[in-house]
Formats: structure tokens, sequence, C-alpha cells
């Protein structure tokens, strides 16, 4: 008891302060306006944690979100395929047919700095994806899948001075290519206009359907310049392409159900000749 009571007189200073604060405190709280303004102030004080929290995990639960989401539209890509004839598809301007199957997909890797650039898929061949397949997001093409693992799969972007697209001119319906020169990876360059045809700032530019890759009316971008030369056989245009491939973390993996016997069929030619 002593050493209580000698404990007690070296600290008595804070012991004091202590009996003072307590009866602050409750002297506060016996004013209801104080205890009011006092309970308030925590409230707001829990009230901002809550909503901290609550922010946190919203954040956190983005990729899971994402990633549902990405299902439920792969989903519903199909079930518009699936209809049967030609369903137009006013949310991304293309028409998709019965022919062609979606398989939704996250980019793990990709580049636009390099003359030929390329995305890594999380989906491979587990999941149905196959050379030949064309890939595109939300926004328009995003290039053509050549090599696939079992749970992989590589991808030549638009971004690719060996890639080549059919394209198809809106308005009109001519049809010409899409290639990139290796320079602005938000512009690519349209040939083989004819001669006679005149576009303007804002033409669109789409899929033309002309290969077993991409269904036909896939957005690729807008016309910004046109370039006429007397003497060529062909015209030319920038374009402004419709996809930031900088921005590019969800897509579509397109098979077309129909490659086989369409490859069939052109092979007969072949040997036709």
């Amino acid at each position: 008891m002593r050493h209580f009571f000698a404990y007690i007189f070296r600290h008595y200073f804070f012991f004091l302060f202590l009996i003072l604060e307590l009866s602050a405190f409750s002297f506060i709280l016996q004013n209801n306006f104080q205890r009011a303004a006092f309970l308030n102030s925590t409230g707001s004080f829990t009230g901002s944690i809550i909503n901290s929290y609550n922010n946190i995990i919203e954040y956190l639960s983005l990729k899971k979100a994402n990633t549902n989401l990405v299902k439920e539209n792969e989903i519903l890509r199909n079930i518009i395929a699936g209809k049967g004839g030609k369903t137009r598809n006013f949310v991304n301007n293309y028409v998709s047919d019965s022919s062609f199957r979606y398989i939704g997909a996250k980019v793990i890797k990709n580049s636009i700095n390099r003359q030929k650039n390329y995305l890594m898929l999380n989906r491979g061949s587990k999941d149905g994806i196959s050379v030949d397949m064309g890939v595109v997001s939300a926004d328009g093409v995003v290039g053509t899948v050549i090599r696939v693992s079992d749970n992989y799969s590589l991808v030549m972007s638009v971004l690719n001075i060996s890639n080549r697209i059919n394209a198809r001119i809106k308005k009109n319906g001519h049809t010409g290519t899409i290639e990139w020169d290796g320079k602005n990876y938000r512009k690519g360059v349209l040939i083989d206009i004819p001669t006679h045809i005149v576009l303007y700032r804002g033409d669109t530019v789409v899929t033309s359907g002309n290969s077993n890759i991409f269904p036909e009316n896939i957005m690729i971008g807008t016309v910004d310049e046109y370039f006429s030369e007397k003497g060529h056989k062909f015209n030319t245009a920038t374009v402004d392409f419709s996809v930031d491939y900088n921005n590019v973390y969800y897509v579509y993996v397109i098979s077309n159900l129909m490659r086989e016997e369409q490859l069939k069929l052109e092979e007969g030619v072949e040997n036709e000749k």
C-alpha cells in the first residue's frame, strides 16, 4: 500500500489533470446544448469514417464489377447474334448476325510506342479462341489474334505496320484498306479510295465484312484529312481511330462460326486457277 501512495504522489499532476478533465466532461454532458454539439461532432466524424470506408470498398470492388460487366456484355452480344438474321446494335454501331460469337477477355499487356505493337489477353484455346479471330472493344476494332496458348492469346494490334483491315466508307459503301504508318497512335491511313469518291472530315469508316475475321460495320474511325492527287489511281485519307489504344482494358474476341466453310470454298476457287 505504501508503494501505491508513493506512485500516486509522484504522478499526482497527471491524476489531478485527469480528474479535472472528467469533471469538465461531466459538466458538458449535463448541459443539453453542449451535449448535442458533442454528439453531433462525433456523429459527423463517425459518418466521415464510414463514408471513407465505403469509398475504399467500392474502389476495391471495381475490378470484380468490371469483370462481371464484360461477362454480361458477352452474353448480351451472343443473345443479339443468336436471334438469327441481322440485328442492329445501335450502341456499337454495327450489324451482328448469328454466324459470330463473342468471347470477353481482359488485356494484360499492351504496347503503342513501337512499329509493331501487340496485346496479350487472359483467354486462350480453353476458352474457344484460335488464330485469325478478330478483336474489338466497345469503341471499335482492336486487332487480330495471331498466337494462342491454353490460357492466353497474342493479338496483333491495329497499331502494327504489318496489319491491314478491310474497310468501308459508311456513307457510300465504297471499300478501302486501313493501315498504320507507325507514327501517331490515334491516327490511321485509309488507302485504295477510288478517285471519283470525295470524302469530308467526320465521314465514318467501318469494317467492310469482306473478310472472315470481322463482321461488317464495326467502327474503325472518322476521316480527318482527305488527299486527292492527280495521276494516282487511288486517293488516301487520314483517319482518327475510334479506339484509344492506350486505354484498352476489356475486349471481345470474335469467333466466326462459318469460317471453316468459307475457307474451304475459297480454297476451291484457288485450286481451279
